[in-house]
């Protein structure tokens, strides 16, 4: 065999079999361009706005000893676990002369609704805002996506949360997990912190790079993946079936005619209903939402059974492909009454109700859909905890 024929065997083989120990995952394109900083790199500078309206820049930090760049985001459920070690992290470290600043480096149009069944908020600087208000955040949150993701490619974060440390040159000295459990009772090192004591006692670090486990960074060139999921949310068959008075019970009670034991999200409505037509669209999003886990979304039109077709057009509008049903009966009055009781008939109303029955949430008129999206992951969480 000629050396030529050896050597492309050798790059097919290599093209092929894995890298021995690398984690098992399926490498794309556009995430290969990417390379995480190398130890001992200078900070790359950056010039980001944070949540507290002013933008940040490397140097706001010199006169730290240690940075620490944190790359998080709202949605990812693995970052939000970490949220109370990283505030830790500034209370215990931020007198030993440890600056952290958290970046996220998400572009919010790549973020994929089904992406988003364990968070209310999503990634844009203005949910940021939301999140760094309501958790106390006491670091500054930054806005790395979109328009801004250079900055953050110039560090290579793979997942949220990746942790960069700096010493006093700005060199990095450590990259990589934050500990290894993303569940605290499970952690048995504590990397950053080990990082950080050995930085703070001009020692060397015991370890100075580790893998990341967490959701994948939402660069914007994952945008092609938005596009052939809308394609698949436009594809989904949307239908309507009528529904008489005990079967508005059942739909009330929810335990005996739901045996999955999901949470159920109703909502009334109709297209002649102003408020009904305005917040149809928050519906679609939390039901893209959460589907994947224990949540179902019933929507019900209060239309005439001959009203079908108008009812049905809207829905397919909407690309509604959950369940959707319709008054089955002409007296709308007793419909209302088996479903909830002493019900003025006022539209729209939405109730979130638990397996067992209990009303979790109910709204008669508009409903706020930040309030809805944090009762229902608050719920799904305490049923199933992640």
């Amino acid at each position: 065999m000629s050396v030529k024929r050896v050597l492309s065997s050798v790059i097919v083989v290599m093209l092929i079999l894995p890298v021995v120990g690398a984690p098992s995952a399926v490498i794309r394109a556009d995430e290969t361009e990417i390379a995480t900083l190398k130890l001992g790199a200078k900070a790359p500078d950056f010039d980001l706005p944070g949540v507290d309206g002013r933008n940040w820049k490397l140097s706001d930090f010199d006169k730290s000893k240690i940075l620490v760049v944190i790359f998080t985001c709202n949605h990812c459920p693995t970052a939000q676990y970490y949220e109370e070690r990283i505030k830790k992290l500034v209370a215990d470290y931020g007198e030993k002369g440890v600056a952290l600043a958290a970046i996220s480096p998400n572009d919010p149009e790549s973020v994929r609704p089904d992406e988003m069944g364990y968070t209310d908020l999503g990634d844009t600087l203005e949910e940021m805002k939301i999140r760094a208000r309501d958790r106390r955040f006491n670091f500054p949150y930054l806005y790395g996506g979109g328009e801004h993701e250079s900055f953050s490619r110039a560090y290579g974060p793979k997942a949220t949360p990746h942790a960069f440390i700096f010493d006093q040159e700005r060199k990095l000295r450590y990259v990589g997990r934050i500990d290894d459990s993303e569940r605290e009772r499970f952690v048995r090192v504590r990397d950053v912190r080990a990082a950080l004591d050995a930085l703070i006692a001009n020692a060397e670090v015991p370890v100075k790079e580790n893998r990341v486990f967490g959701c994948s960074v939402k660069w914007a060139s994952k945008g092609e993946e938005m596009r052939k999921y809308r394609e698949r949310i436009a594809s989904e068959p949307v239908t309507i079936e009528p529904v008489n008075a005990e079967g508005l019970r059942r739909l009330r009670m929810n335990a005996s005619a739901n045996d999955k034991g999901k949470l159920r999200l109703v909502n009334f409505w109709a297209t002649w209903c102003g408020p009904c037509v305005t917040e149809f669209p928050d519906l679609m999003m939390i039901n893209r939402m959460y589907r994947q886990r224990d949540f179902e979304l019933v929507t019900v039109a209060a239309h005439y059974p001959d009203e079908k077709e108008e009812a049905l057009a809207f829905l397919k509008k909407q690309q509604a492909s959950n369940r959707n049903l319709i008054f089955g009966d002409t007296d709308k009055y007793k419909l209302l009454e088996a479903f909830e009781p002493g019900w003025d008939g006022a539209l729209p109303l939405t109730m979130l109700i638990d397996p067992s029955g209990e009303v979790l949430y109910k709204v008669q008129g508009p409903f706020d859909a930040l309030e809805l999206k944090r009762r229902i992951v608050r719920h799904l969480n305490e049923r199933k905890p992640w």
